[in-house]
């Protein structure tokens, strides 16, 4: 008999005493985790103590019958499997478990291999439906940017930092800008980690009131307030294993900071409604855009929690003081961007020029939608400053005037972006052709061709 898929706990509920002990006996032998229950009631309570990868229940129970003990199972517990055994094979039967929820219908007398191999296929089902809605979770967060993009010293200082939290499960505190990437850095913390293998959880702070988001992140009892028509598991509970990312954490309340305070102190927490304590082992990342230290000055923000959320911290720099990653990430996401519908996009100097000089205060989240943008509303293949928003096209003139001190040329203009470019990254032409979109032949054409008293040549 082929061993079965590790650690699948199974609760096994019959009201035949000695039926229930050989066969938990066996299953426990062949390597299931087994919790054995004689009835509804307390086949509940067992589910209450830890929810179970598949059920097998019998369907004639004292009490409640087998058939309500599935619609139960199936609102109290929507993950696990349920697999009906019963001595009492009709078709009838058969068809009302499975509307009740139930994964399939096995009758008694079965074989030990025939109910494991239904065991097996139920876990693998309930493994692959998990899977399968926490990757259509992160597809509908529109996360197209997977990796950090460029190559500036701030940067490289911040992916080093992540490089070395890959041994460590400590609690890490994101601050930075609106924009910067701190989902981002938070996703390369956790992908670096121990942890990799299971999910991240993302929570907005911002996005839910108070009420709301306890719930999201505690769950609640059915009953614990109107509307609560049944049990929710929170996203504490969902993260077990993996990581919770707290995104602008700095928003939430008081009342709120002392509960998430408690689960990082003791691993425990209570669903809203609950008494009973719930053990989780999560990973806590966070992010802020505001000034924690004076919050808590002001008394806005626990000292304790500010603590012990801030064991490793780092800054994520905005994008005006990493200008050099600017063409950069924009040829990137011109490049990536689904509206480039297969055309070879590039960016006249000029418009480049703008981009290098704007201050972005909306940092690398506005630079993507400006380039998304204008890539919808691009006729050809090359983006000019007629293709940018209103208040960068207001700013080209004075860009241009930084630029050169007469009247400019578009030729003048090229020449002084790639003599910029060239400073900022020491000389190298190699860098600086990959920059603009072009060959390195292109680009020393393009120096050769420029007016050489007027050119510090670099080579």
């Amino acid at each position: 008999m082929s061993s079965p898929t590790p650690e699948i706990h199974v609760l096994f509920v019959d009201d035949d005493d000695s039926f229930r002990q050989v066969l938990t006996e066996e299953l426990t032998r062949s390597g299931f985790l087994v919790a054995a229950a004689r009835d509804a009631e307390s086949a509940l309570e067992e589910l209450e103590k830890r929810a179970s990868d598949v059920a097998v229940v019998d369907l004639n129970l004292p009490g409640m019958d087998g058939k309500e003990l599935v619609a139960e199972m199936r609102e109290r517990a929507p993950s696990t499997e349920i697999i009906v055994l019963t001595g009492n094979a009709t078709v009838e039967n058969a068809v009302q478990t499975l509307k009740h929820g139930a994964y399939d219908f096995i009758s008694k007398p079965c074989s030990l291999d025939e109910l494991e191999a239904v065991i097996r296929k139920a876990a693998e089902k309930r493994h692959l439906v998990r899977e399968n809605r926490y990757l259509q979770r992160e597809l509908a967060r529109h996360d197209r940017l997977r990796e950090f993009v460029g190559e500036s010293r701030a940067l490289k200082s911040v992916l080093q930092v992540v490089e070395k939290l890959t041994q460590s499960d400590s609690t890490v505190l994101i601050e930075g800008e609106s924009g910067v990437g701190k989902e981002l850095a938070a996703r390369a913390v956790h992908r670096t980690s121990s942890r990799s293998r299971q999910a991240i959880i993302v929570v907005d702070c911002t996005s839910l009131q108070e009420s709301l988001l306890q719930s999201e992140l505690f769950g609640h009892e059915r009953g614990a307030f109107t509307g609560a028509i049944a049990r929710k598991h929170g996203l504490f509970e969902i993260a077990d294993g993996g990581t919770l990312f707290l995104d602008e954490i700095g928003e939430i309340s008081l009342p709120l900071q002392a509960r998430v305070l408690r689960v990082l102190d003791s691993g425990t927490f209570r669903r809203v409604g609950g008494v009973r304590d719930i053990h989780v082992d999560v990973r806590i990342i966070c992010a802020t855009n505001r000034d924690l230290q004076a919050m808590v000055g002001r008394g806005e923000f626990r000292k304790d929690l500010f603590y012990r959320i801030n064991v490793v911290g780092f800054t994520l720099p905005p994008l005006r003081e990493r200008r050099e990653d600017i063409p950069i990430l924009a040829n990137y996401f011109a490049s990536h961007s689904p509206m480039r519908r297969n055309r070879s996009v590039t960016f006249l100097p000029e418009t480049m020029a703008v981009l290098h000089a704007y201050d972005w205060p909306g940092n690398v989240r506005e630079l993507q939608n400006v380039v998304e943008r204008a890539l919808i509303l691009l006729n050809g293949d090359k983006i000019g400053v007629d293709d940018l928003p209103a208040n960068l096209r207001q700013r080209a003139t004075s860009v241009f005037l930084e630029l050169t001190a007469s009247q400019p040329r578009l030729e003048d203009l090229e020449s002084a972006y790639i003599d910029r470019l060239l400073e900022e990254h020491g000389g190298h032409r190699d860098q600086v052709a990959r920059i603009l979109g072009i060959s390195v032949r292109t680009l020393y054409r393009k120096l050769k061709k420029a007016d050489a008293p007027n050119r510090r040549r670099r080579r």
